[in-house]
C-alpha cells in the first residue's frame, strides 16, 4: 500500500512515516507540509491512501478532497486532527476515515487497514 503523509508539522510527518514503514506492505511514497506541495505530490505519486492534516488550509475541505480524488482515482483519505470534534466535519466533507492525533498508534494503523480493505472490496 502506497501512502502520502500530509501534515504541516515536520515532526508529525516524521513520526507517521516511522510508524507506517514498520508495517509490512506499506510504503510512504511522499510527504507534504503545505497545500501546494500536497497537490503536486498527490499528482506525481498517486498514492492508495493519504493521511491528511485536517488543518492544512487553503481550500475548503470539500474542494480539496474533490481535487485530490480527481488527481488520484481510488484515493482513500484519512483525516487527521488534534481536535476530536473535527471528526463529523471531516466525514461529512467526504473523508474515508478520521483519526485524532491524540489517538493511539494502533487506532491509526487500524484506520489505514480499514480503508485499504474497503478499497480492495470496491
Amino acid at each position: 500500500m502506497r501512502i502520502l503523509v500530509a501534515d504541516a508539522d515536520p515532526n508529525v510527518r516524521f513520526a507517521l512515516r516511522a510508524l507506517l514503514e514498520q508495517q509490512a506492505g506499506v510504503q510512504v511514497v511522499a510527504e507534504a507540509g503545505s497545500l501546494a506541495t500536497l497537490l503536486d505530490q498527490a499528482r506525481s505519486t498517486c498514492p492508495d491512501v493519504m493521511l491528511l492534516d485536517w488543518g492544512l488550509g487553503g481550500l475548503t475541505p470539500v474542494d480539496l478532497l474533490s481535487d485530490l480524488r480527481e488527481a488520484c482515482l481510488g484515493l482513500a483519505v484519512i483525516a487527521l486532527s488534534g481536535r476530536s470534534k473535527a471528526r463529523q466535519a471531516a466525514l461529512a466533507a467526504g473523508a474515508d476515515g478520521f483519526v485524532c492525533k491524540t489517538d493511539s498508534p494502533e487506532k491509526l494503523l487500524s484506520a489505514v487497514q480499514s480503508v485499504q480493505r474497503a478499497g480492495s472490496n470496491g
